[in-house]
């Protein structure tokens, strides 16, 4: 088996267990490729590596398992890299929160061991593109979580004018709209009043961000709608961020979101649900007077 490796590559502190998870690649027999700027921090920070089979330099490489160590971020750049490749994500956690990364860093022999033994499942995630009236984007246009278009700066809020499958339209005064995946919503779009959605829900969610009335709600839509956005600001442009890959735009640009023509593969073990996910990391339906 052969598994391609991306990091992060910020803080030493959360890849101390990097060392263990080589370690149960090499006790299988395994090969491994690793994304050349992981390999050159964990080097410089003293860490034990051994040879891998090739470095990742770009999108060219293949594998039979991604492995994102790190945050939820970590992952969200490693689905990017894979793009449409559909080789599986194996999320380790070295992060903080973690929704997507669902596998501790204290269990990785473990969870090596029963992918090899083929115990576990793989989740089909939908995800969404972003496509503009006119140029590129350039940034990678898809999100596993969501897309998002918010004020330029931090002086007023902006106007975004959304027409749903080109006939209803939807006003936002506000600091941003929120589109998000099923993935998504567990993110951005929970911290500012979004709804939690099963990953497997055929749906998208537009959340406003601080909207000017309090009447704007959160909205969950068919994941087959075709959602057009324009916005109009005082300082003539906007940003754009697909899954946290920020970029400016001028207003003049309209923004087509739709769901993507391909699903990012995400590994989960068979004794750990998305139910049980969500009541570890968010406390949900706990009381904490027991």
């Amino acid at each position: 088996m052969k598994f391609a490796i991306f990091g992060n590559k910020h803080q030493t502190k959360k890849s101390k267990s990097i060392e263990q998870l080589f370690g149960a690649i090499g006790a299988h027999g395994d090969t491994f490729a690793i994304d050349k700027p992981f390999y050159d921090f964990l080097l410089s920070n003293g860490f034990s590596i051994p040879s891998p089979a090739e470095f990742i330099e770009g999108n060219s490489f293949s594998a039979d398992i991604a492995i994102s160590f790190g945050g939820d971020g970590t992952l969200l750049r490693t689905a990017s890299r894979i793009g449409n490749k559909e080789i599986p994500i194996l999320g380790i956690n070295a992060g903080r929160l973690g929704f997507l990364t669902t596998t501790s860093n204290d269990n990785i022999d473990y969870v090596i061991d029963k992918i090899h033994k083929g115990e576990y499942d793989i989740e089909k995630h939908s995800l969404i593109e972003a496509v503009t009236n006119g140029g590129t984007l350039k940034n990678y246009p898809f999100a596993l979580n969501e897309i998002a278009v918010m004020k330029h700066d931090s002086s007023s809020m902006i106007t975004i004018n959304v027409t749903l499958d080109g006939c209803d339209r939807i006003t936002y005064q506000a600091d941003g709209l929120i589109v998000a995946a099923p993935s998504g919503s567990t993110g951005y779009s929970l911290s500012v009043g979004g709804p939690i959605i099963a990953p497997d829900a055929k749906v998208l969610v537009l959340t406003p961000i601080a909207p000017h009335s309090l009447s704007a709600r959160p909205l969950v839509i068919s994941d087959k709608a075709t959602i057009e956005i324009s916005v109009s600001s005082r300082s003539g442009n906007y940003l754009i961020a697909i899954d946290g890959r920020n970029e400016s735009c001028d207003e003049r640009v309209t923004i087509t979101v739709r769901k993507a023509a391909y699903k990012q593969l995400i590994i989960r073990r068979r004794e750990h649900s998305f139910i049980q996910n969500i009541q570890e990391k968010l406390m949900w339906g706990a009381d904490i007077r027991e």
